[in-house]
């Protein structure tokens, strides 16, 4: 992948991003979007948050450390962040699992992530990535959310294209002039298929799909024994909901973590 580029103000530029987001440790979908990446050749990978809280966090880490790529934080991170903290005595097996599977480095890392980020990119424009929306990294924003709603959360922001995540759905609408996208999930979609979803801006949008091996990605999932994300990851993994089952339960919910 390409060098970033910084505009005279010092801000990130580049031609082409590769948009990933929400990989839920789901480390088999994550090696094979990373393999496509590779063959398009983005100036810059910038992901969208919740991703290591899933099954394989460690390999998910490792996978992640090296690219030429920006973070941000999204709810899961903002969790983990409260139980690096401290891990409360009523803790669940998950959280439990996950924080005894972040030594000091992977803490570190997950908590340089950033609340956003923003670049400037080829055909796009100044483009904020977040999780949730630019208001809140829990909220759930989809192709049928309220206009009001949207313009509410889009108050303030000065970018004209925003990139969303948290709710496993790809979309892209345009508001009031402003084009919201999300990318979809790479390790946990909610499309009605299997797949790894994600996208690459610049100078359009072009939402990408990368199919992977759920049985090999089962058999590396449950290997090291008991694992409390294993049954439900693979249960959505091979039988997702639908779209408009998953579109449905986000509006009706707005917000969730």
């Amino acid at each position: 992948m390409g060098a970033d580029r910084r505009d005279p103000a010092g801000g990130l530029t580049a031609r082409r991003v590769a948009a990933l987001a929400d990989v839920h440790g789901n480390a088999p979908a994550l090696e094979a979007v990373l393999e496509e990446v590779e063959r398009a050749q983005p100036d810059l990978l910038v992901f969208c948050g919740d991703l290591t809280w899933g099954p394989l966090p460690e390999e998910t880490i490792a996978l992640l450390r090296p690219l030429n790529a920006l973070y941000v934080r999204g709810n899961a991170e903002s969790e983990l962040l409260r139980l690096f903290g401290e891990v409360p005595d009523d803790a669940s097996e998950r959280q439990r699992f996950l924080v005894d599977r972040h030594d000091a480095e992977a803490r570190a890392f997950v908590t340089a992530f950033r609340e956003h980020v923003v670049v400037e990119i080829d055909g796009l424009g100044p483009t904020r990535f977040c999780h949730g929306s630019p208001r809140s990294d829990e909220e759930l924003v989809t192709e049928r959310t309220p206009v009001e709603r949207a313009l509410e959360f889009l108050d303030g922001v000065d970018e004209r294209t925003v990139v969303t995540a948290h709710t496993h759905v790809s979309y892209e609408r345009v508001i009031d002039g402003t084009r919201l996208l999300n990318p979809g999930s790479v390790g946990l979609p909610y499309e009605g298929r299997p797949g790894a979803y994600w996208a690459l801006l610049g100078p359009g949008v072009e939402h990408r799909r990368t199919e992977y091996d759920l049985d090999a990605a089962e058999r590396r999932i449950r290997a090291g024994g008991a694992n409390p994300f294993a049954d439900l990851t693979m249960e959505l993994l091979r039988t997702p909901p639908t779209r408009a089952e998953a579109i449905e339960h986000a509006e009706a919910r707005a917000f969730s973590a």
